[in-house]
């Protein structure tokens, strides 16, 4: 009876070297910087989710800017026809290639390798450089609003007629 209770662990002593109360005090910035340079398969999914978040934040905005349009006969809650197919296309290119897509890509990251029991991702410097393209390219094309002739304006999916030369008459 007394060999059981000699075995028992002890409580509130620090015999095992362990400091349970004590915090982890890191640099400040640590954390951005080891958010933006990680290789880890799940850190760069949830970048994909907190990315791709934000832009379906923009893309609804968008949506209720062009609802708001299409309100009442004569409203005009947008300046001008050009400005309001720029808000019909990139409202449809971010709500496709820049929250649909990396939302999957971000599920993927984060869920893939840990259900398949694999320690990380088989290219993890190429999956952090993916994402890294996807959000400035994804910049790039929402700073066409930035630029004097604005951004594409051209439809969803770029079918005709608003392809056309005639709809479209400048670059974007």
């Amino acid at each position: 009876m007394s060999s059981a209770t000699a075995t028992r662990p002890t409580t509130g002593g620090t015999s095992s070297g362990q400091n349970f109360g004590a915090s982890k005090v890191g640099r400040k910035g640590n954390v951005v910087v080891n958010w933006i340079t990680s290789t880890d398969h799940k850190t760069i999914g949830y970048m994909y989710l907190i990315t791709s978040f934000l832009f379906f934040c923009l893309g609804g905005v968008m949506a209720l800017i062009i609802r708001a349009q299409l309100f009442a006969p004569g409203l005009e809650i947008v300046a001008t026809k050009e400005q309001y197919n720029q808000l019909f296309t990139m409202h449809g290119t971010i709500m496709l290639l820049m929250f649909a897509t990396p939302l999957f890509s971000g599920f993927a990251n984060v869920l893939m390798p840990l259900q398949i029991g694999a320690p990380d991702v088989a290219f993890p410097r190429l999956n952090g450089f993916a994402f890294w393209l996807y959000s400035f390219g994804s910049i790039i094309a929402v700073a066409g609003f930035l630029t004097p002739q604005g951004a594409a304006s051209f439809g969803w999916f770029a079918y005709a007629p608003l392809s056309y030369t005639s709809w479209c008459p400048g670059l974007g």
